[in-house]
């Protein structure tokens, strides 16, 4: 069975305006999760960021120091975690919220041996808090998680975007849509895809990034086996 971490941007769960948690949202996400689950093909981890509710980077550009900045962006992840395991959960999926800030009233701290634990029993993780640390993006900590517990693909679910593009399509009609990329071009070129140091972990450490369209129905189940539906990032 294949091990995968499908990373989950704060916006795809938003409203419309891209702030706050849509119930809706979450909801309909959780079906495409528990289409994939239900495949019997993977174990799955996901990571899920917090953008819907804080952005780190317009607090620290209006004089807030960087540190305190991402530490609030972790718990703004952590309440992302939670809803989309109550959603699970409500799906009849068995799910495990996890995460590297200690907050034990309402997840379990993670622990690597544990989520692997986790893992063989088919259960569902979903990591909030990031990797607990600031100054890292979750992108570095979908691309950390996959290290340690043994994942060899990463699914970088973009909230209206198919794929790699050399620019971006929404301002750029003539915008060229990559189909497959190595991580030293996406390194090289400079592409956005993932910040510097998610993107040299996953090359160190020979994991795939698939990119995506998640705002399309059953994407999420189709993204392991069809890579023609966006773009495969690899080592070769």
């Amino acid at each position: 069975m294949r091990r995968i971490v499908l990373k989950i941007s704060g916006e795809a769960l938003a409203f419309p305006d891209s702030k706050g948690i849509d119930n809706n949202k979450v909801k309909s996400i959780s079906e495409d999760i528990k289409q994939l689950y239900d495949t019997g093909k993977v174990q799955l981890c996901v990571v899920v960021g917090g953008g819907n509710i804080w952005r780190g980077r317009d607090a620290v550009i209006s004089g807030m120091d960087k540190s305190s900045a991402d530490y609030m962006g972790m718990l703004a992840t952590i309440l992302n975690a939670l809803a989309l395991q109550n959603a699970l959960e409500a799906l009849g999926l068995d799910t495990r919220a996890m995460t590297s800030l200690s907050i034990p009233a309402v997840a379990e701290p993670y622990i690597r041996r544990k989520a692997l634990s986790h893992l063989e029993k088919n259960r569902i993780i979903i990591i909030g808090g990031g990797n607990g640390l600031p100054f890292f993006s979750t992108d570095t900590t979908a691309a950390l998680r996959a290290a340690e517990l043994g994942c060899d693909l990463i699914l970088m679910a973009k909230n209206g975007v198919d794929g790699v593009y050399d620019s971006d399509p929404r301002t750029n009609p003539q915008a060229k849509k990559f189909t497959k990329l190595t991580h030293e071009e996406v390194i090289r070129k400079n592409l956005h895809v993932m910040d510097l140091t998610a993107a040299t972990l996953c090359s160190e450490n020979n994991i795939e990034v698939f990119v995506f369209d998640m705002n399309v129905k059953g994407n999420i189940m189709r993204a392991v086996d069809d890579f023609s539906i966006g773009t495969l990032i690899t080592n070769k």
